[in-house]
């Protein structure tokens, strides 16, 4: 499907069709302006990362229901293995309806190039609505004609992507990239925890009317009221939370609180408050970044081990294949990659000694 500028026309039919859904569901999703793109998206959007953990048809059925539902924000990422397969699975019958975000890990032009072509397949989709930088170590120049920024503006000259943004888990190169006026969107870990350098990031964005889109919105699954965070994502203007919905029951809960959405009360500033002592120092996001490990640790888990025994089901994490995973952190000779490579310039090698420590101890108690 080509993309073309929506005429006004097929912004009556869409708006009608639209009134239709929300009729039939009894639910009006919230939807906001992403900064100069334009678009206006489901505030209630649709991380797509999970979905890489289930099958094809469950992967379908979630999506469609998300859809059906009126979300129509869907950010995926090549490099999250089958993601994009299974949106284009799941969606490409309604690609007009929806807006579709997804990344590239290339740091060149010519693989940038490829995996642009990959995912347009994959998604079943001749463009897609923003092309993102996936995590760069620095701001790329504009004036190199090799650079995946160079790369993104022809694809964009093409047709085959409408806007160009950038993601990141660093501070400093996320403020690079507001600063450059580059990019019309930015990607960055935003929850009810963040400091107040992330929260001037976000002020930064909107002053210069580049949409934010918030990722690792709970925290990479640390922080546990989702009411709370729901709440304080409605009281932050212009910013668009990609939930990562992997089961049927999430994607329903944060259907529910689209239909009721909850007012953030001195009851959820508290909570807010004694998760930010409970997690404050150091703590895994959980992005992933560090791995390969040489050890085959886990770490992503293994560093966030003390808080998920205490925050989920502990059960699922007491089994023979978990005891069996958390003593490899026994076999870490400290070769100091994951450290190297922690965007949140972690001490990994010791958090993992730590957590397994705890573990130990907590697998006595239990």
């Amino acid at each position: 499907m080509k993309w073309r500028p929506t005429t006004s026309a097929d912004k009556t039919v869409s708006n009608e069709i639209q009134g239709r859904r929300k009729y039939e569901r009894g639910v009006v999703m919230e939807k906001v302006r992403l900064g100069r793109t334009d678009l206006m998206v489901t505030k209630t959007a649709f991380g797509a990362l999970p979905i890489q953990r289930v099958g094809l048809d469950d992967a379908r059925n979630i999506l469609r229901a998300a859809y059906d539902a009126g979300i129509n924000f869907f950010d995926t990422a090549r490099g999250y293995t089958d993601s994009e397969e299974k949106i284009g699975y799941a969606l490409s019958d309604v690609r007009e309806n929806i807006i579709i975000s997804t990344k590239s890990f290339s740091s060149d032009r010519e693989s940038f190039c490829k995996d642009l072509e990959t995912s347009l397949r994959t998604l079943r989709t001749d463009y897609v609505d923003i092309i993102q930088l996936h995590n760069p170590p620095s701001v790329p120049d504009p004036q190199d004609p090799d650079s995946t920024y160079s790369a993104a503006v022809d694809a964009k000259e093409k047709g085959q992507a409408r806007f160009i943004g950038v993601t990141n888990h660093r501070l400093t190169v996320a403020r690079e990239s507001v600063e450059s006026d580059l990019f019309d969107t930015l990607q960055y870990p935003f929850s009810p925890l963040s400091s107040r350098e992330e929260l001037a990031l976000v002020d930064s964005c909107r002053e210069r009317d580049m949409g934010f889109i918030a990722m690792k919105a709970l925290c990479g699954g640390l922080f546990t009221n989702v009411r709370a965070a729901f709440a304080f994502f409605r009281m932050n203007d212009g910013v668009v939370p990609i939930w990562g919905i992997q089961r049927q029951e999430e994607l329903e809960e944060f259907i529910s609180l689209e239909a009721d959405p909850p007012a953030l009360d001195d009851d959820m500033h508290q909570a807010i408050d004694a998760e930010r002592e409970a997690l404050s120092g150091d703590y895994c996001r959980g992005c992933g970044y560090c791995l390969p490990c040489p050890a085959e640790i886990p770490i992503p888990l293994a560093t966030r081990m003390k808080f998920l025994l205490r925050r989920a089901p502990y059960e699922p994490f007491m089994s023979d294949e978990w005891r069996e995973k958390m003593a490899r952190i026994r076999d870490c000779t400290d070769c100091g990659q994951c450290r190297e490579r922690c965007p949140y310039d972690l001490d990994v090698p010791r958090m993992l000694k730590e957590m397994l420590e705890d573990y130990e101890a907590f697998c006595a108690m239990h």
